[in-house]
């Protein structure tokens, strides 16, 4: 075993970084919509192995953030996350009650954790969060065995003295438990009206009824984006070096989608009068398979 210091001393385990050697050596799969419920930054999802409708959870798009996997063993009831470093310990709160709340912890089964994503960026954004993540973990009461551990100096390579993460985004198959690198054509529903929900500084939400096998999407509640117009009027280096954590860093279609969720931003100041007006989620269920490829659909 290996230890890292952070306030407390933390044991790695060894078979964590060889797992995280392993992830690292895999190529990407290409993950198409049928039965995936995709999670944006700032969200979370858990749900079992008995869950009809969605089988992989996954989510990309992480530089500096972190993609957390926690899953009880005996259960399987699953999690996936997208971390930032905004409020960790409470978001590890969060989520270890979601699995909690699916599982029979005091029976069979035990709480494993995967950990991937960050990058030896500049200012060290990937080492805080990744610190952050082992320390709440760390002070949880239930034991949690970290399993994967692939973030940050492990999650590195370097091309012409400039840093970028080896892995990007991940899938774990709840019905089987493999993880893997993994990329999304097929980011949605609502994908705009959810960055933008994160672009105005919300707060982790859960987005899947597991029970019902429903995704839930709001309402949310924002004021007026602060110079959106002075922002959609900017280059695409102005806004790639000024609204994102690690320019060098961002996949290609980073400034695009930020020129898409500010346009939102713009069309809908008040979501409360455009978007929510009756105060309820937009509710959304998988689709029969073989119809659309099994995409959501509004409920």
């Amino acid at each position: 075993n290996l230890y890292i210091l952070f306030p407390v001393l933390i044991k790695l385990p060894r078979s964590a970084l060889e797992k995280a050697k392993l992830l690292r050596s895999q190529p990407a799969q290409i993950v198409e919509p049928r039965g995936l419920l995709y999670v944006q930054q700032r969200e979370f999802a858990v749900t079992t192995p008995k869950d009809g409708s969605v089988s992989i959870l996954g989510s990309d798009d992480a530089t500096t953030c972190h993609i957390v996997v926690l899953r009880h063993t005996g259960s399987g009831a699953t999690c996936l996350t997208h971390c930032d470093g905004s409020d960790t310990e409470a978001e590890v709160s969060l989520i270890m009650s979601s699995v909690k709340s699916l599982s029979d912890t005091t029976g069979y089964g035990r709480l494993e954790v995967h950990l991937v994503g960050g990058f030896n960026d500049d200012r060290q954004l990937s080492q805080k969060l990744t610190n952050q993540l082992l320390r709440a973990f760390d002070l949880q009461p239930d034991d949690v065995h970290l399993v994967t551990f692939c973030v940050t100096e492990l999650n590195d390579r370097e091309e012409k003295d400039i840093h970028f993460p080896i892995i990007y985004g991940i899938a774990v198959n709840v019905k089987t438990a493999e993880i893997f690198p993994a990329t999304f054509p097929e980011k949605g529903p609502d994908e705009d009206l959810r960055s933008a929900r994160v672009l105005t500084g919300a707060t982790l939400t859960n987005i899947y009824d597991a029970k019902m096998e429903q995704l839930h999407i709001g309402p949310y509640f924002w004021r007026p984006f602060p110079h959106v117009d002075f922002w959609l009027e900017q280059d695409d280096e102005q806004i790639l070096q000024n609204l994102s954590t690690s320019p060098l860093a961002e996949p290609p279609h980073f400034v695009s989608h930020i020129r898409s969720t500010l346009a939102f931003l713009k069309e809908h100041p008040f979501p409360s009068r455009s978007l929510f007006p009756e105060r309820k989620p937009r509710i959304y269920k998988k689709n029969e398979e073989g119809k659309q490829h099994s995409c959501f659909r509004e409920v």
